[in-house]
């Protein structure tokens, strides 16, 4: 099959109705393997999967660098998001982050060469910098997208009133942020602001980190580097709470003869028909085998019956745990 293409926002851009989370490929989950991820982006491409999302911060500057070298007489088949915000110094992610205007130029000359491009696509404020205000975050964007060096931009894990501020003075055209089965945190007021506003949302970790894909261990199991280690969601009693109340999901998917993970992702593209706006998930993968059985859930129509079980058995109060350690917790603006 090859995937159909959703308008994200009100602002032109048009993306596919899946995209591709390229963190892991350098990072987080486990070691890298190049030509893996190399074939698995060019497998994307072959499959209508042309929305990449990658950052400045992972890596650091190393999945920017892949992407550049993978998409080599590719460029113009992909749309390409990357984030700038975060404190980096001698290749090295430091607390904190950074988003004076000055830094914001810096970081966007700095990804353009890596990625190889004349300009990016979309780019995202990867979080909220508490000292920069908000109006001057998105003049610097305003300013580099009629240079021509950028053509839409997005935030990730900003609040209301961050939204409101920054598409008072450039239009968003996207809001990055955790949704999933997994959850929910978005629906109360984030979600009906973007409706209000014409923002699309892009959910990351819509499998839960791969937890809603079935096939998971507790914390201690994985690999030392690996990220689930310090999950709070893995741990413990946590654990086996959630493991129960993700059975819905497969089930669902076991009825359908399909993966646990796809009933989670055809769950977030119903969402977006049910709540009338625009939804694109970027699941992240960097194997061949995954990302197939991820653009395959585009086919899967879930029925009203089957969204309403999956809304009630995990519905916010039935996960146990933060969805990240309190320092985590700290940088998202809510």
């Amino acid at each position: 099959m090859t995937l159909a293409t959703r308008k994200l926002g009100s602002q032109g851009l048009k993306v596919s109705a899946i995209g591709l989370g390229c963190m892991g490929m350098s990072q987080s989950y486990g070691p890298a393997d190049e030509a893996e991820s190399i074939a698995t982006l060019h497998r994307a491409i072959e499959l209508g999967c042309t929305f990449l999302d990658t950052a400045e911060v992972y890596g650091p500057h190393t999945n920017e660098a892949l992407l550049g070298r993978a998409l080599k007489g590719k460029r113009d088949q992909v749309t390409i998001a990357t984030k700038f915000g975060f404190r980096i110094e001698n290749g090295k992610h430091l607390n904190g982050v950074d988003s004076r205007p000055e830094h914001i130029r810096e970081v966007v000359e700095a990804s353009l060469g890596r990625l190889a491009t004349g300009h990016i696509d979309l780019l995202y404020q990867h979080r909220v910098d508490p000292d920069v205000p908000m109006e001057d975050v998105a003049g610097a964007v305003g300013k580099l997208v009629a240079e021509g060096k950028v053509r839409f931009f997005g935030l990730s894990e900003a609040g209301a009133a961050n939204i409101r501020r920054a598409h008072a003075v450039f239009p968003v055209s996207a809001l990055q942020s955790e949704y999933s089965l997994w959850e929910r945190n978005l629906e109360p007021e984030i979600i009906p602001l973007l409706k209000e506003l014409g923002i699309g949302l892009v959910p990351f970790s819509p499998l839960g980190r791969g937890f809603l894909t079935g096939d998971v261990k507790r914390a201690e199991d994985y690999p030392e580097g690996d990220y689930r280690r310090n999950d709070p969601r893995y741990q413990g009693q946590n654990y086996d709470a959630n493991v129960e109340a993700a059975g819905t999901v497969r089930d669902i998917a076991a009825a359908r003869g399909a993966k646990p993970g796809q009933v989670a992702l055809a769950w977030l593209l119903g969402k977006g028909i049910g709540f009338g706006m625009d939804i694109v998930p970027i699941p992240g993968t960097k194997r061949r085998k995954y990302l197939e059985e991820n653009i395959a859930a585009a086919s899967l129509k879930l029925d009203a019956a089957e969204m309403a079980a999956l809304d009630e058995a995990l519905a916010p109060g039935k996960i146990f745990g933060p969805r990240y350690s309190e320092r985590g917790m700290a940088m998202v603006d809510r």
